[in-house]
């Protein structure tokens, strides 16, 4: 194994499903089978996910109807019934004090005027810790709850992405700091030289301004974003902060982020400005036989119909009608997730696998990294990927709550901190993540510098990451 360097942590962050990522996560007696709909319970994963010390916690969000044909299929999930995610992280941003709050939207069935408010406003609420994961939308039952009556195609759902990045962005530039003087005796409320109006008129969106929320602590949130196909990644180069990204082999990990960070020149960006964090599905015990049997027990609660309907959700291809005995059929090339289509498809064909070995494979991790054993085991894993050019850091994916983030914080964090690999407590203080605030000047939108890490806003000119006004106390 490689020597870590040193100077560079990994970045990590909990991506918090209902009762765990594991499609029979619910059914497992550790779980709450109604956590989708419990505030306590998400209360709870939060201020576990801040005393780990872990950069964000981050939200999935999917708007979409049951299809008619999917309804007993469906019955069999509790992963899509959960709350908005934007109304759940502002309400955990009143129980948390410095962990990220992170929630998908998409770019296809919002409006950016919308987005920015709302992003805004957390932002606000929070003190500064939102990101928002931008993604188009990969499911046809969505659009239907939009009045379409099939999927938006894909190339044109990138297209409208970027053009709502850049809208979204010229909204967050709305105010300059100090905009809002709230003098009583002059009896003026904001001063205009410092408002600016954005008059935006592009091929999708039509937006005058300015925003109707003041500047936020970061101006304007972490920018995540969620796909891998050619033109996920140019999204990524231009826009994102963030890369949360799946892969089974450090050699694909690898030629992926090769792959984008060689794009941000194109974008006057630098690899620092960027860090891609695959996503991990960690089944971490003190033993390997104890991380196996915790898997095999999931594995084993998997009801085929479940599994059959998560398969036909990520190749965008009906598979009801089929045997869980059957090979995975030829299908057309999706218009949904073409990266994760492909994905599971190569793994088909490499290990001639049928239907019932695709679902149990992807049930957990839905396509993404699955590592199953000790502590060190799934700790040397991490570290080869974060070494060995893979990684800046990981989308953790707790197979059950509380269970498995229990073990990620208590096992898993203080091993990757022995190793020096994860930040630990400053003495006499609290830890110092990536979402601390430098103070800030304003700039305009056209001379604005990208910001130098995942979170906080960009650095002055003649201050450092350290000089921070607004270090939270502790």
């Amino acid at each position: 194994m490689a020597d870590a360097d040193p100077t560079r942590q990994m970045s990590l962050t909990a991506f918090l499903m209902p009762a765990g990522q594991h499609s029979a996560a619910w059914r497992d007696p550790r779980s709450a089978s109604d956590a989708g709909v419990d505030f306590a319970h998400y209360k709870a994963m939060a201020q576990l996910a801040e005393a780990g010390k872990l950069d964000a916690v981050f939200l999935a969000d999917f708007a979409g109807s049951i299809g008619s044909g999917e309804v007993e299929a469906a019955s069999r999930s509790s992963h899509d019934i959960s709350f908005e995610p934007i109304t759940l992280l502002s309400a955990l941003a009143a129980v948390t004090e410095k962990i990220g709050l992170v929630a998908t939207v998409s770019s296809t069935f919002n409006t950016p005027y919308d987005l920015a408010r709302k992003f805004a406003s957390l932002d606000l609420i929070s003190g500064g810790r939102s990101g928002w994961n931008l993604v188009t939308s990969v499911n046809e039952s969505e659009a239907y709850n939009y009045g379409l009556e099939e999927h938006v195609r894909h190339a044109d759902r990138y297209a409208r992405a970027a053009e709502f990045v850049d809208v979204a962005k010229g909204l967050w530039s709305s105010w300059e700091e100090g905009a809002f003087v709230r003098d009583r005796e002059a009896g003026r409320f904001f001063d205009p030289s410092k408002m600016h109006v954005l008059n935006h008129e592009g091929r999708h969106f039509k937006v005058r301004g300015p925003l109707n929320v003041g500047r936020s602590p970061q101006g304007a949130p972490v920018i995540f974003q969620a796909g891998s196909s050619e033109a996920g990644r140019e999204l990524a180069a231009q826009s994102g902060e963030a890369i949360f990204t799946a892969h089974q082999t450090l050699l694909s990990a690898r030629e992926f982020y090769s792959d984008v960070k060689s794009r941000l020149g194109r974008y006057k960006r630098t690899a620092g400005q960027m860090k891609i964090m695959p996503g991990a599905f960690p089944v971490v015990a003190e033993t390997q036989s104890e991380a196996e049997d915790i898997f095999e027990r999931l594995q084993n609660l998997v009801h085929p119909e479940s599994g059959l309907l998560l398969l036909s959700q990520l190749v965008g291809f009906d598979l009801s009608g089929y045997s869980p005995e059957d090979p995975l059929p030829d299908m057309p090339e999706t218009n949904g997730n073409k990266s994760r289509q492909k994905l599971i498809v190569d793994l088909a064909r490499e290990k001639n696998l049928n239907l019932r070995q695709i679902y149990q494979h992807i049930a957990g991790a839905r396509g993404h990294w699955t590592i199953v054993g000790s502590t060190k085991q799934v700790a040397d894993a991490l570290e080869d990927w974060f070494v060995g050019g893979g990684a800046d850091g990981f989308n953790l994916m707790p197979p059950v709550l509380p269970d498995s983030l229990e073990r990620i914080v208590h096992l898993l964090v203080p091993e990757l901190q022995r190793r020096g690999l994860f930040r630990t407590n400053i003495p006499g203080a609290r830890c110092d993540p990536i979402w601390g605030l430098p103070s800030q000047t304003y700039l305009p939108a056209s001379h604005r510098s990208p910001r130098s890490s995942l979170g906080g806003r960009p650095v002055p000119r003649g201050r450092t990451r350290n000089s921070r006004s607004r270090r939270p106390s502790g």
